[in-house]
């Protein structure tokens, strides 16, 4: 099983730093490879440059009174849950389909039921060992 991560490209978890600007002031974010390829991924879904989507997420997540004290930590976890929408099948990795365009209400909704079924699932199995 570890082979399947072990044998990933090591260019994935290389440290990439990049500087943008946030309401004008110039900031540096340090991210693994990996997670710059799936930020680009989604940006380029939405025509947006990963300096704006960036930018997006910082204002929205101010907007929604989100403590953003970790952002690099906010901005991994949206990669990871793009890419979990995506393997769950509730998006697709079809960059000609806008993420604009997704409910978001209601695709949180099922990912919130489908969550509680798999947190179920694995306390079964951890009282059941193979």
């Amino acid at each position: 099983m570890c082979q399947l991560f072990i044998g990933a490209n090591q260019d994935c978890w290389k440290n990439i730093t990049r500087s943008l600007r946030i309401d004008g002031v110039t900031t540096s974010i340090r991210l693994e490879h990996f997670f710059w390829r799936v930020l680009e991924e989604i940006a380029f879904r939405d025509d947006l440059s990963v300096g704006q989507l960036i930018t997006r997420l910082y204002h929205e997540s101010l907007d929604a009174d989100h403590d953003i004290g970790n952002f690099t930590s906010f901005l991994r976890v949206c990669c990871g849950r793009y890419l979990s929408l995506a393997a769950d099948g509730e998006i697709t990795r079809d960059a000609l389909d806008p993420l604009v365009e997704v409910n978001a209400e209601k695709l949180l909704e099922r990912e919130k039921t489908a969550a509680e079924k798999r947190k179920a699932r694995f306390a079964k199995s951890d009282s059941n060992p193979h």
